[in-house]
């Protein structure tokens, strides 16, 4: 199998040493970038072949990979329309529709959507994925590996579901930093010395995450079992719940749903 990507940055760069790392060949893959600095990081660190446009190598490949950023998508794959035949095409750009996708692509249909998240840069990312109706399993399966090497993967049946998927994995990280900062900044406010502030939130995070990810019971549960009656973390959670922190939370990942599918309009507008 053959793999090429247009676009070269971060997120690219993260699936492509994800397939290296996990046994694939770097003369199986290939990338276009318009930006020479990050054509010599690519190729001198993965030693794979970067050349500046669309050529007979890109279009020879099985998969074409779409990681360049949304506002300029419609220009990046205007090489490819009208030449390409069976190939899949995975889009990685938040608010593509395939709908506009495959026009700018002359009609083609053979697309995968897919909403990753920046944990993919180190291998621990979860991407949400749908696929047209043109796709077989055979090239789901496909799909799946290219964004399993960096992390999980997650099908959704409905193209309008990549926006909840956003909404929830994709601008999640940005959640838990801003919740880690929280933690970090009243840990100082309560006497905490910086570092021991900063440690204690994050390793807090990443264990808890953890022991949610590996336990058979869901997180209410473990909350449950944390918060001993008349307790310390009772106090806590009561506030929480005074605050309403629940439904403030449900109403910001709305907000942010709303503004995928906003932006896929605004994205898909013909000039």
């Amino acid at each position: 199998m053959k793999i090429a990507f247009l676009g070269g940055g971060n997120m690219a760069g993260a699936l492509i040493g994800g397939l290296v790392a996990k046994g694939y060949s770097p003369d199986g893959l290939c990338a276009v970038e318009i930006f020479a600095a990050a054509r010599e990081s690519l190729a001198a660190r993965y030693k794979i072949r970067v050349t500046e446009s669309v050529d007979a190598e890109v279009l020879a490949a099985d998969t074409i990979v779409l990681a360049v950023k949304p506002q300029d998508m419609r220009k990046a794959v205007a090489p490819l329309a009208g030449k390409l035949g069976s190939q899949l095409v995975i889009s990685i750009a938040a608010g593509i529709r395939l709908e506009d996708l495959s026009r700018w692509l002359g009609g083609y249909q053979k697309l995968v959507r897919v909403m990753p998240n920046t944990p993919a840069l180190i291998g621990a990312g979860i991407a949400g994925l749908y696929a047209g109706d043109q796709v077989g399993e055979e090239e789901r399966r496909r799909a799946e590996s290219i964004l399993g090497a960096v992390g999980k993967t997650v099908w959704v049946n409905e193209e309008a579901l990549i926006d909840p998927v956003t909404a929830v994995s994709g601008s999640g990280p940005a959640y838990v930093f801003y919740f880690i900062e929280s933690l970090e900044k009243a840990g100082i406010a309560l006497g905490l010395d910086a570092a021991a502030a900063r440690l204690l939130a994050i390793e807090t995070f990443v264990g808890a995450a953890r022991l949610a990810a590996e336990s058979a019971e869901p997180p209410g549960t473990l909350r449950e079992r944390v918060t001993s009656k008349g307790g310390t973390t009772e106090a806590a959670l009561k506030v929480f719940g005074e605050e309403d922190l629940a439904a403030r939370i449900a109403k910001g990942l709305k907000a942010a749903s709303d503004r995928g599918a906003e932006l896929g309009r605004l994205l898909g507008k013909d000039e």
